[in-house]
This record gives C-alpha cells, structure tokens and sequence, in this order.
C-alpha cells in the first residue's frame, strides 16, 4: 500500500517542536522523506494500521494537521520527479 504522508506542526512551543521531530521519525521509519513535512511510505495492510494509529496518537488534533493520502497502482504512474533529490524504488533491494 502505497501512501502520501504529509503533516503541519504548531512549532510555536517546545511540545510542538517535539512532536515535529517524533512525528518525522515515525515517518522515516515507514518510509522516505521527499520534502520537510512530506514522506512517501510503502506499508502492509497491518503495518498502515499501526502506522496510523501511532501517527494519531503524536498529533495534537487543535493545534496540527495531518493528511495521508492512499495512492493505487504502480508509483511509475502517479510520480514525476523534477530537480534534485531521487526517491528510493521500494520494488528494488535498498544495498547492492
């Protein structure tokens, strides 16, 4: 399952700044980071479940937002990259 994960944390307080960095690494553990506040993340039906759940709990729902999008189908066909920095092909080993 592939997933567009993107968050805005209120970073005004020193609990916002911590949340900001639980919450950016919980998504690197599921996944890559292709902008600040945005991951793309390719998870099992029961890892997303955790994922999410854990993603909820972080947020603090007044103060931040947090979309996830799920994307269908092959990622060649809903991604174009432009510019620097190239995404991991998650079908591929990661160390050669």
């Amino acid at each position: 399952m592939y997933l567009l994960v993107t968050y805005d944390m209120d970073t005004k307080t020193k609990a916002g700044e911590k949340r900001l960095r639980k919450i950016a690494k919980l998504c690197k553990s599921y996944g890559q980071r292709v902008q600040k506040s945005v991951f793309e993340c390719n998870v099992s039906k029961v890892n997303y479940e955790k994922f999410r759940h854990s993603l909820l709990d972080l947020i603090h729902f007044e103060k931040d937002g947090l979309r996830i999008y799920h994307l269908h189908g092959d990622p060649k066909d809903f991604v174009e990259e432009h510019g620097k920095g190239r995404s991991i092909d998650f079908e591929k080993p990661l160390v050669l």
